[in-house]
């Protein structure tokens, strides 16, 4: 395939989640007429990243995976024959989890990814996490793309983004609920250069509690030949207002720059990397609030 084409819905919920599904269904049809091969919601579409810190409620916001809700989504990749990455508050045990749904172009859930490093800091203290990093194979009118997903805070932590890379994965969705400013783009940039993929974030618009649009793409060619320097990875940062932002990832020029480049898998040295499958932690380091 010669490109894969993301629509980043950098949107407003609504007021309830029946409202949000219209808008989140609308924005998939305006997505596919922009050309779009998977249209990408941020984080927690459903409850439109509100966590009610009540037991009852939690509970009740949260959707199991046949819920109707989902449905719709899937149903509506089947219908427009594209991709759709929803967020939502999903149910789980013992706690709810802070999840991702990928349908592909004929409505079959071809990942589902849970947040692994979830903020036990703030208001995610009470959801539970992910177990693991994931990537799939996703059929396109064009042809296969590899993706994988990391959720906002995941981003943080290098080995979100290697060990997908180590899966294969060509393309990492990030759907975001927080201020995308310089040095968090800077850690995006930085995912893609080092393990040589593609990143595409999708963030809630300003307005929206804690959030500033922002919504990004970078593919991770640094390099081409016949250029001179090193060459801006950044394909695409939206504005702050609400709006559908679409990247095109060129999958050949990616492809060809995995298989020549020396960045992600080709010198690493896992033999010497044990510390990182360490779990004390030291001073300074160490936060009474983290879960174990």
């Amino acid at each position: 395939m010669s490109h894969f084409r993301v629509a980043l819905l950098q949107l407003h919920p609504g007021n309830t989640r029946e409202e949000t599904q219209k808008i989140g269904l609308d924005a998939c049809h305006r997505a596919k007429s922009l050309g779009a091969d998977l249209a990408l919601f941020p984080e927690m579409w459903s409850t439109g990243y509100t966590i009610p810190q009540e037991e009852a409620l939690l509970r009740a916001s949260a959707l199991p995976v046949g819920h109707p809700f989902l449905g719709a989504f899937a149903a509506c990749a089947r219908e427009l024959e594209m991709a759709i990455g929803v967020t939502c508050l999903e149910q789980a045990d013992p706690r709810p989890k802070n999840s991702l749904f990928v349908y592909d172009r004929h409505g079959d859930l071809v990942l589902q990814y849970a947040k692994v490093h979830t903020c036990d800091f703030g208001e995610e203290a009470c959801l539970g996490r992910g177990e693991e990093f994931r990537a799939a194979d996703l059929d396109t009118a064009a042809g296969t793309v590899r993706i994988g997903a990391m959720i906002c805070y995941d981003r943080e932590f290098p080995e979100s983004a290697r060990v997908l890379m180590l899966q294969g994965a060509e393309i990492v969705l990030v759907p975001n609920a927080c201020p995308m400013e310089l040095n968090r783009l800077a850690q995006l940039r930085a995912r893609a250069y080092e393990n040589m993929m593609g990143l595409a974030t999708c963030n809630y618009p300003a307005g929206h509690p804690d959030c500033n649009g922002h919504s990004s793409a970078f593919d991770g060619v640094a390099y081409l030949p016949g250029l001179s320097g090193s060459r801006d990875t950044c394909i695409l940062e939206a504005e702050e207002k609400p709006g559908i932002f679409v990247a095109d990832f060129d999958m050949e020029m990616l492809r060809d720059y995995r298989r020549r480049e020396v960045h992600g898998n080709a010198y690493r040295r896992p033999e010497c990397y044990h510390l990182l499958l360490e779990e004390k932690i030291e001073p300074p380091f160490v936060r009474p609030d983290r879960r174990p």
